[in-house]
């Protein structure tokens, strides 16, 4: 059975291409994966291949091991985002004495505000 990697895949449409070790493709229909089975780009697969009138064909795929998401490896240690909460709940208390004085932050300190609550909650998130 030939292992490979998914070069890509369109779950809407349901169908992609799988690279073998050895270059081929094969197109790849997502009725050949089990049930319930999501694959995307880089996902390792085992499967059986046939040959039919438009050219190499999965017949029967079993997923080996799903690619890493971009967002989980990028996630920055806890530790780190420890420290970074705290420096947070820092600049938002200056925050929050400003607003309860009337007082809005400038627009420059505002945005960094924002995108620095961004970047945690997109940390979080992944």
């Amino acid at each position: 059975m030939p292992t490979g990697r998914v070069k890509w895949f369109d779950a809407d449409k349901g169908y992609g291409f799988v690279v073998a070790e050895d270059g081929s493709q094969a197109f790849l229909h997502s009725s050949v994966l089990p049930e319930g089975t999501e694959v995307a780009k880089g996902t390792r697969l085992e499967y059986d291949v046939v040959d039919s009138r438009r050219g190499a064909q999965v017949l029967k795929a079993r997923p080996l091991s799903a690619p890493a998401k971009v967002a989980k490896i990028r996630r920055r240690p806890a530790e780190d985002m420890a420290v970074m909460v705290e420096d947070v709940i820092k600049v938002l208390d200056d925050l929050s004495n400003g607003l309860q004085h009337g007082r809005y932050p400038d627009p420059t300190h505002g945005n960094k505000v924002a995108a620095l609550l961004r970047a945690i909650a997109d940390d979080l998130e992944s």
